[in-house]
């Protein structure tokens, strides 16, 4: 059996001797070692024989011990040192040209990681180089002058996951909540230009889309507007009061009409008539804007459109016609380069259940219907249950940021709850199959290292707080100064924002599945393995609680969303401690608490296990259940929405519906034997000649993906 050697990298090739052999004998013939003829060659040959007697691949790591403890058994202390030394040696040098090669493998389309992390980032765009480069030089400045040793230690070991570091040296957040209704009432300044109140709905969606784009190009997270309906409504209204006004003056004006009760119901329903066509077009507008638009960190806006409206709201009836809207022009989609339309991965769009739109009879419920056709098509909507979250968040109900990071509930000093105008500072994730690998079957030994290593999680999150003290309100004008966080005066302090809770700091986590596994030897669906996993998670809630007693500070849990941390944890681990079974020989980890996506359950029982776990995931959770193609079966869509509003809080479906532009198949493109997406009516397999849209994490992603996500997504198994 041939033997293969796992690199830093997680890759693997072929065992090779010689190349022990070539880096021994360079270390006996430097200024500090000590040649002894024969004995590089006798040290390779010892090495090549304990890897053909261990049960996996060995990494690169273990060559290394190897080599130094051979030496010293052979009586060769001088070179082992000089050994250890010249790898000290390498290391730097490794890690002092990360950032050229960094570079210069993004211009050269060479450097799969960082093209590949982010799957709506098209990496062969000038602008989006220009962001990922800059990411390259702030890594390496944050690397060098900021991170303390400590934390950057853990980072690289893959015991924490320090994101967007790519960010880390600029003074801007996460992921927020736009407070769009004040901006909207009360005007903002973009780019030092006045913005008033708008008068329609039309020109309400345009401003909404500038804020949008503003927003997202001064910080690096997703944003949401928490009722995108409800905000919008009242211009709705201002539009169809201006439209009956325009129609009553035609028909006294232009038909000489005389000002009858009849005359006036045959204005409003032209009024009505009018308003519908501005709806469609306001709604087009955002739509079309959104996925045209360039920031400047080189994508569409990370955004998310949260659709809730309650009956008795005053403007319920004009939410409920954007709404509506909304859902018809998902429902259609996009047109791509061929002219044909394709599902767009922004916005997202959240769907609340709740007792006016679930169930037959409902004066809501025809939205609820259009909403199952929609995710039979389009996969958006998602759902929250509005029972569910108000029996978890105080009895509130409200938009997660971005897509699936939730706000604590938080009272201003009138004593009412807040949540527009809300932000994340910032995520620190925690690799529980790392701590399970360093204690297999050890509980005891599992519970010691996770807390210790969330010491170095809590220090890592006080760092990105503590990079925000000082900052003022002059580097985002539109966050701070014009509403859509605050309204503060030019230079002044954002401290306030950051303390007593009013922003979130996220304790992430990734693989309680795979801890689960190598703790007890079962999947945490298992009786043993669920009380482990739900112990992790228990264990998680009380660093939380701690914390915010501690320093007043809104620590959360948090369900890492992990769309490149699932592949970098893994790779690091096997690089590390080579393949384990159902860990990292599957080359990912399985996103937060959910199942294992390749472990057979129904949608049923999938939703029933992982309610379980969102109220422990308060600081952001989601779940999802993959279905096959069910445009002609929307009842049976219809029956898993109203469970979901009777048993989860938050949840998705995930089904396919791509398109080949060579052939112009329409359906699943799959990928083959090799990870590589092929159309399967003609064989194309150009990733700039096929339309592929997988559920990332929370987000749709349609710019593929890294090797890790890749094969999990090949994994997945359908769950009806």
């Amino acid at each position: 059996m041939s033997l293969e050697v796992i690199k830093r990298d997680g890759t693997t090739v072929p065992f090779d001797k010689s190349k022990i052999q070539i880096a021994i004998e360079k270390a006996m013939n430097s200024a500090t070692g000590n040649y002894v003829a024969g004995q590089a060659e006798e040290i390779a040959g010892e090495i090549e024989e304990f890897a053909r007697n261990i049960p996996r691949a060995i990494t690169i790591y273990q060559i290394e011990d190897q080599v130094y403890y051979s030496l010293i058994k052979h009586d060769n202390a001088a070179t082992a040192r000089s050994y250890e030394n010249y790898k000290a040696v390498q290391s730097f040098k490794r890690k002092d040209n990360t950032t050229d090669a960094g570079i210069i493998g993004l211009i050269e389309a060479t450097n799969k990681d960082t093209m590949d992390e982010n799957s709506n980032k098209n990496a062969f765009l000038a602008a989006t180089q220009r962001d990922l480069i800059a990411g390259e030089v702030s890594k390496d400045m944050a690397r060098r002058k900021i991170m303390p040793t400590d934390i950057l230690q853990a980072h690289d070991s893959g015991a924490i996951h320090y994101h967007d570091l790519d960010y880390a040296i600029q003074p801007i957040f996460n992921c927020c909540l736009i407070n769009l209704e004040d901006m909207l009432m009360n005007g903002t300044v973009i780019n030092g230009n006045q913005i008033e109140t708008p008068h329609t709905f039309r020109v309400a969606c345009t401003v909404t889309t500038q804020i949008i784009a503003q927003v997202a190009s001064n910080q690096y997270g997703g944003q949401s507007i928490n009722g995108f309906d409800r905000i919008l409504a009242p211009f709705v209204r201002k539009s169809y009061l201006r439209y009956l006004k325009e129609v009553l003056e035609e028909q006294a004006e232009v038909y000489g009409a005389e000002a009858t009760e009849a005359n006036r119901q045959k204005a409003e329903e032209i009024a009505w008539r009018r308003t519908r066509r501005e709806i469609k077009d306001g709604v087009q507008t955002v739509q079309y804007q959104i996925n045209t638009l360039m920031t400047t960190n080189g994508q569409s806006p990370f955004v998310t459109l949260f659709l809730y409206c309650e009956p008795d709201n005053e403007y319920a009836k004009e939410a409920a016609m954007i709404t509506e809207e909304v859902l018809r022009q998902r429902i259609e989609g996009i047109k791509n380069k061929c002219g044909v339309y394709v599902t767009p991965a922004f916005p997202k769009l959240i769907y609340v259940l709740d007792e006016h739109n679930v169930k037959p009879g409902a004066p809501y419920f025809y939205l609820t219907e259009l909403a199952a056709e929609c995710t039979a098509k389009r996969m958006y909507p998602d759902y929250i249950s509005a029972k569910k979250m108000r029996e978890m968040y105080d009895g509130n109900v409200f938009s997660p940021m971005g897509c699936r990071s939730f706000l604590s509930p938080w009272k201003n000093a009138a004593g009412k709850y807040v949540f527009d105008g809300r932000f994340n500072q910032g995520v620190v994730t925690i690799n529980l199959p790392q701590i399970g690998i360093l204690n297999r079957h050890d509980e005891e030994g599992y519970f010691k290292m996770l807390d210790k290593r969330l010491n170095i999680v809590k220090k890592a999150l006080m760092l990105r707080h503590e990079r925000l003290l000082n900052v003022n309100s002059n580097v985002s004008p539109l966050h701070w100064q014009y509403g859509a966080i605050a309204r503060l005066g030019e230079g002044e302090k954002i401290r306030p924002f950051l303390e007593n809770g009013y922003s979130t700091l996220s304790i992430g986590y990734i693989g309680l599945y795979e801890a689960s596994y190598l703790v007890t030897g079962k999947s945490h669906t298992s009786p043993e393995g669920k009380a482990f996993a739900l112990k992790v998670m228990h264990k998680l809630n009380e660093a939380a609680d701690k914390w915010k007693a501690e320093t007043g500070l809104g620590f959360g849990v948090y369900g890492t969303p992990a769309e490149s941390l699932t592949h970098r944890f893994c790779a690091i681990d096997r690089a590390h401690f080579g393949d384990i079974e159902n860990v990292t020989d599957k080359g990912y980890y399985t996103n937060s608490y959910h199942v294992d996506v390749r472990e057979p359950i129904s949608v049923f029982d999938k939703f029933k296990f992982e309610s379980e776990f969102q109220p422990l995931s308060k600081g952001g959770m989601i779940s999802y259940v993959e279905i096959p193609n069910m445009q002609n079966n929307i009842q049976a869509i219809l029956e898993m929405i109203q469970y979901i509003y009777q048993t989860i809080m938050y949840a998705e479906f995930n089904t396919k519906l791509d398109y080949c532009h060579i052939c112009g198949f329409s359906g699943e493109i799959k990928l083959d034997d090799d990870n590589v997406w092929t159309c399967p009516q003609c064989g194309n397999n150009n990733r700039n000649k096929l339309t592929v849209v997988r559920r990332t994490c929370g987000y749709l992603g349609s710019n593929y993906w890294n090797e890790g996500r890749t094969k999990e997504i090949k994994s997945r198994v359908l769950h009806i």
